[in-house]
């Protein structure tokens, strides 16, 4: 079985910087991508970026560009979010995910999350 767990949340203040990690344990894949998600209170979950290992090339949506960095090692299947200049609106709980074939788009393994709170 495979785990995911990130960790590096807690509460910061408006302009701090914040690296989450997340790294994958127990019965892992070689997987083709891993990537982090958030879920703010009251709102759905929604990407924020991703690294392909192939080619360790990033993706990010577009609200999160420019603050946020991903990166990581895939040897040790491990992911890192570096967010920077954090504001209240970044407050979430952020999930790691695995996706294991670049043939199925879906991200097969989740973390259960980390809390960021940003503190005005």
């Amino acid at each position: 079985q495979v785990q995911l767990v990130e960790s590096g949340g807690g509460l910061v203040q408006v302009g701090d910087s914040l690296r989450l990690s997340c790294t994958a344990s127990g019965r892992t894949f070689s997987y083709y991508s891993m990537g982090w998600f958030r879920r703010a209170p009251g709102k759905e979950r929604e990407f924020v970026g991703v690294i392909t290992w192939s080619d360790n090339s990033t993706r990010y949506a577009d609200s999160m560009k420019g603050r946020f960095t991903i990166s990581g090692d895939n040897a040790k299947n491990t992911v890192y979010l570096q967010m920077s200049s954090l504001k209240p609106e970044d407050t979430a709980v952020y999930y790691c995910a695995a996706r294991r074939s670049r043939s199925r788009p879906i991200f097969d393994d989740w973390g259960k999350g980390t809390q960021v709170i940003v503190s005005s």
